[in-house]
């Protein structure tokens, strides 16, 4: 029996499988387009994209031509004014393709937009709202507490937020507050941004709650057909898989960084969400892209590191982030020079 759910007051039901349109970037329009389709003729119907996904917002907008009544199109705005909200409004809409936006995103700010705030972010999705540019003002993010704000304000319908089944307490918490306020629940990171291979197990997961829509990053026909293959036959937690998370946990348990990227941005530049745990992606991962010159690049920042100590304080997780930057990047150099070897 295939499994929907339903997010919150936006009344949005739809199959329990979102796509997760940021990896669509990395390929042709073609291939975009095949993917996005192949999806919709499966079943899939919540697509998730943002302004600041480069060209994702196009493709979507070549895709959904001419069914766009058929799906339900959910995009971001990283504005930090009304003005500049409402021209990104305007370019998603001319992207898309579209006269008006399912779901639209406050992406990942920093505090909770209100009304009559000195940015003036929330008006701005009020009067669109109103003018029927949009039809649920919503909300991303990264932050514990900002997520509680959201959810206790009561001006969202729903709240993006990342979980997985490394989820601690805390991010079940959330859930759990999703469900008690009637808003809609959309888990980002299902696959925990690479560390989670398993897709059956994530899944397996995110149903035994019932109010949680995920949202897979999709970039290749074989991983969208996972994902469609639990359509019809939608995993369920039993043994095997309990051996596979519990195992995971295990394995990931104590100092390791989720990716969460509570500690962004750093002062000088370095991406800690990716570089802090990069000794589980090269052995969880394709290590190839990780070794690149842009890998390479983006590990070397960790020598720029001012040991201010803003990361440490922000991570939620109690993680001494300087010490395990430290160490990721001297794995990673035994890594390019052959004396570890990865897959």
């Amino acid at each position: 029996m295939r499994e929907t759910v339903t997010l919150g007051m936006t009344g949005i039901t739809v199959n329990k499988n979102g796509f997760g349109a940021l990896p669509i970037q990395r390929i042709s329009d073609e291939d975009a387009v095949f993917l996005l389709r192949k999806a919709y003729n499966a079943g899939i119907t919540y697509f998730d994209t943002a302004r600041a996904y480069s060209d994702s917002e196009h493709k979507c907008g070549l895709a959904f031509e001419g069914i766009r009544d058929r799906v339900y199109i959910a995009t971001k705005s990283g504005a930090k004014t009304g003005e500049a909200m409402r021209k990104d409004l305007l370019t998603s809409l001319e992207m898309l393709k579209t006269d008006y936006i399912d779901v639209y995103q406050f992406h990942n700010p920093p505090f909770v937009p209100k009304p009559g705030g000195d940015d003036g972010l929330y008006d701005a999705a009020l009067e669109a709202k109103k003018e029927g540019k949009i039809k649920h003002i919503a909300i991303t993010n990264h932050r514990l507490a900002v997520a509680k704000e959201a959810i206790e304000s009561g001006l969202y319908e729903l709240l993006q937020f990342p979980f997985c089944y490394l989820a601690t307490e805390k991010d079940i918490e959330i859930v759990k507050m999703c469900e008690e306020k009637n808003m809609g629940f959309v888990a980002m990171k299902s696959l925990s941004g690479g560390l989670i291979t398993n897709s059956k197990a994530a899944y397996a997961f995110s149903s035994l709650y019932k109010n949680v829509l995920p949202i897979w990053g999709v970039q290749r026909e074989k991983e969208l057909d996972e994902f469609i293959s639990y359509i019809d036959d939608p995993p369920k937690m039993d043994a095997e898989i309990e051996a596979v998370i519990k195992h995971d946990l295990d394995e990931l348990a104590g100092d390791f960084c989720r990716g969460c990227g509570y500690c962004m941005p750093c002062p000088v530049g370095i991406e800690i969400n990716n570089a802090a745990r990069m000794s589980l992606l090269l052995r969880r991962s394709p290590s190839k892209g990780h070794l690149s010159e842009a890998g390479r690049a983006m590990m070397k920042k960790i020598e720029d590191c001012l040991h201010c100590g803003h990361c440490k304080s922000m991570c939620p997780y109690g993680l001494d982030t300087p010490t395990l930057l430290e160490k990721n990047y001297e794995d990673y150099k035994r890594v390019l020079v052959g004396e570890i070897s990865v897959g």
